[in-house]
């Protein structure tokens, strides 16, 4: 168990022999070359700690799944799997450090990048300098990508898709949707969603009354609310993390805002959301990459289809279901597998060129990297809190719910 101010490194290796399975380092390791080790500095503690428990519960679901039938085929040799763990403690800078020791001490071969693209961004500074592959699974901003960095790639799909989308589909369903108060945190993923709902509302004919940003930290949102109500907006939307947008919603039930439409990004994606507001999340909408009624089959990677990896993870997990980081993380370890095969070696290079040209197709769904590294967009689920159950109202191809509007 690692405690703050401890960094720890936890070996996600297993014994293949047999198809036993070892919770703790190989006691009889292979050959040195024969280890795939892959870095990564996650938020074990601190603000940040829920989401990196996130990544950490399904990298381990992955490479004990992948060692377990022997690793993975590089070059004619088998290569077990080494998940290379350090607490960064929410601490950006610190994130760079070890993100740094991992290539310099550890010598491993790719990086995972940490939750959220402010960190992810710290971290791609790092294997831009030393030209590490690193694969980022919770960052979605392009204000991140677009850097000019070679060596980094996402899973996650432009943030502009997602507004795009909800905007369409929320003037269909409310003809009389006209205006709109965006309140969110400055932070780099949030201030993005914030500007790319603002722009899409605008485009689709509805007025913006209100457009500012909270900073990291606040705690009493109460005199931006009190101007959003004295306003009376249809469509109340705010960005931040979990934990923000539980204050932000009581807050708003406090000073009595009524409003047809509130969404929270990306709060309903998260069961601690939905665990911390009660009822008060009931009719709170948001947008997400990925939900788990997704039906893929017969693709690649180490589950086959949505539903395969859906039930790996509710046995995991003890019965609760996967978000969009769980899935997002998840197919990012595919993605590296599937680039260090095609390499034929762990060298970075090849295997950052490998990742350049990924087209491939998971539980998770597509990956294709564009130009900028991102995974190229596709139609991402909006989401509403409905009865205490998170429900689907778009695409229509998975949909199991018609959007309630808040009375």
């Amino acid at each position: 168990m690692t405690t703050q101010g401890t960094s720890h490194i936890k070996a996600k290796t297993l014994a293949a022999a047999l198809g036993a399975v070892a919770a703790a380092s190989l006691a009889a390791p292979a050959m040195a070359q024969d280890v795939l080790k892959i870095g990564a500095p996650l938020a074990l503690t601190g603000g940040l700690a829920d989401e990196g428990h996130k990544q950490e519960l399904v990298w381990k679901m992955w490479s004990d799944k992948v060692n377990a039938a022997g690793g993975i085929d590089v070059g004619g040799t088998k290569m077990l799997v080494e998940i290379v763990e350090y607490d960064y403690q929410t601490d950006g800078k610190r994130a760079g450090q070890l993100a740094e020791k991992l290539i310099n001490d550890d010598e491993v071969d790719v990086l995972m990048a940490p939750f959220g693209s402010g960190h992810t961004k710290i971290v791609a500074a790092v294997a831009e300098r030393y030209q590490i592959p690193l694969v980022a699974c919770v960052s979605s901003s392009t204000e991140v990508f677009n850097q000019g960095f070679k060596y980094l790639f996402g899973t996650l799909a432009p943030n502009s898709g997602m507004t795009e989308a909800m905007v369409a589909e929320f003037k269909e369903t409310m003809p009389e949707l006209g205006t709109i108060a965006v309140y969110g945190r400055d932070d780099v993923f949030p201030k993005s969603m914030a500007t790319a709902i603002s722009a899409a509302a605008s485009g689709a004919g509805i007025e913006v009354v209100y457009e500012e940003l909270y900073p990291v930290g606040a705690i009493d949102h109460s005199a931006a609310l009190s101007t959003i109500k004295s306003m009376s907006p249809d469509w109340v939307y705010m960005t931040g993390y979990t934990q923000d947008l539980i204050l932000g919603r009581k807050q708003m039930e406090d000073l009595g805002i009524e409003a047809p439409i509130i969404t929270m990004v990306t709060g309903p994606a998260y069961k601690e959301f939905t665990e911390g507001l009660g009822e008060l999340a009931n009719g709170v909408s948001s947008s997400t990459w990925w939900h788990h009624a997704t039906g893929y089959t017969d693709v690649s990677g180490a589950w086959d289809s949505t539903d395969a990896f859906y039930q790996a993870f509710l046995e995991a997990s003890g019965g609760e279901d996967p978000d969009y980081v769980h899935g997002s993380c998840a197919a990012a370890l595919d993605v590296v597998a599937d680039a260090v095969t095609r390499a034929g070696s762990v060298e970075p290079t090849a295997v950052r060129d490998a990742l350049a040209a990924t087209d491939l197709e998971t539980f998770y769904g597509p990956i294709k990297f564009g130009e900028n590294g991102m995974n190229e967009g596709r139609e991402m689920p909006i989401i509403q809190v409905q009865g205490g159950e998170i429900k689907i109202l778009y695409p229509e191809s998975i949909a199991d719910a018609e959007m309630m509007v808040i009375e």
